[in-house]
């Protein structure tokens, strides 16, 4: 008999409607039986057969929930995941895993402790330009990478009134993409040396960080990530160079935009970029040549795969809570780099 997890949804803002309850309920091992909002009407419109509940604690006290999934606010990442932990239930944490490093290794270790699975979504792990690279780098054709760039730009030229760009901590795009950009970078490379970070609020009236330019430093590959939010114009998602020919792809995943736009995840044209990368490669150190490199196709529906398959069968976690803490562990070196103007040793 296949076994199905009963999941506790906290809160169906944003990130719950779109990033998460479509995927919980379209994995096999899933069940969306409850979920905490104050707003029961906008949860029923979509999936009316599921539970409503008020509050956080209602799902955590439920012995029939098995994972708890937690797309909350930023400074309530902590808590919550702590009195999930604490009431014996697996836990899905959406990225920024939480506001400071000693909150998440603090998570790991209770997590750890109990013997249950605390997992941080970051689903850009499951983005098609990812997974893409990701292959790309697999197959030794660039040779050996010494220059890594990668962008999530947009154009928002207006700040908006919510929590993601208030000034607070966890809030602005640092916490934000920056910790997509810097998971990434942490599977491809390693944990670096050092980063010199450089952030800004360039927006007329922006509270929160909408400006980034990091470097990591390794060794032997310069490694940049940047993201701002007054880009009109089109810059590449990814500029790799090695030395057996470089890679550059533009245009975002577009599951992100399908999601928005109310689709569900199904079908086998899911997670399709149309948009293929260039391929530059010389074979004989002379002559370079180019062409179009095809493109993996991207599913976020694979995370929750795995996460199932880690409560279950005691597979490998996604994305461990060890991981999640290194990334916040970056943004607090990349907050102080950009505070004292120096390079911050990691």
């Amino acid at each position: 008999m296949t076994k199905i997890l009963k999941v506790g949804l906290i809160g169906y803002g944003f990130a719950g409607k779109t990033f998460h309850a479509p995927f919980i309920v379209n994995n096999a091992n899933m069940e969306l039986a409850k979920v905490a909002s104050s707003d029961a009407a906008k949860v029923h419109a979509d999936y009316p057969d599921v539970q409503v509940v008020a509050t956080p604690e209602d799902i955590f006290a439920d012995p029939a929930i098995d994972l708890v999934v937690i797309p909350t606010p930023n400074d309530t990442h902590f808590p919550l995941a702590r009195m999930a932990l604490a009431a014996g239930k697996h836990v899905v944490v959406d990225k920024p895993f939480t506001l400071t490093s000693e909150e998440a290794f603090t998570l790991a270790k209770q997590a750890d402790d109990a013997g249950l699975v605390l997992s941080v979504y970051h689903n850009r792990r499951f983005d098609s330009g990812y997974l893409t690279l990701k292959s790309l780098f697999d197959s030794k054709k660039l040779g050996a990478i010494k220059y890594f760039e990668v962008h999530f730009d947009r154009y928002r030229p207006q700040p908006q009134k919510r929590w993601r760009e208030a000034a607070a901590l966890g809030s602005g795009i640092w916490y934000d993409l920056g910790s997509h950009l810097i998971d990434q970078a942490l599977q491809f490379f390693g944990k670096p040396t050092a980063i010199t970070a450089d952030l800004g609020m360039i927006r007329p009236g922006s509270e929160a960080v909408d400006y980034f330019h990091a470097q990591l430093h390794y060794p032997d590959v310069k490694v940049v990530l940047h993201a701002t939010t007054v880009a009109a114009a089109e810059s590449p998602v990814y500029i790799v160079h090695g030395m057996k020919g470089s890679y550059v792809k533009y245009g975002l995943d577009p599951q992100e935009n399908a999601l928005k736009a109310g689709q569900m995840p199904v079908g086998v044209n899911w997670g399709h970029d149309s948009r293929d990368g260039e391929l530059s490669l010389s074979p004989d150190g002379i002559e370079v040549i180019t062409e179009t490199h095809p493109n993996k196709a991207g599913h976020y529906g694979r995370y929750y795969a795995e996460v199932a398959e880690a409560i279950i069968n005691n597979g490998p976690n996604p994305v461990t809570a060890q991981e999640g803490a290194e990334v916040i562990r970056i943004i607090e070196a990349g907050m102080e780099s950009h505070k004292t103007g120096r390079t911050v040793t990691l």
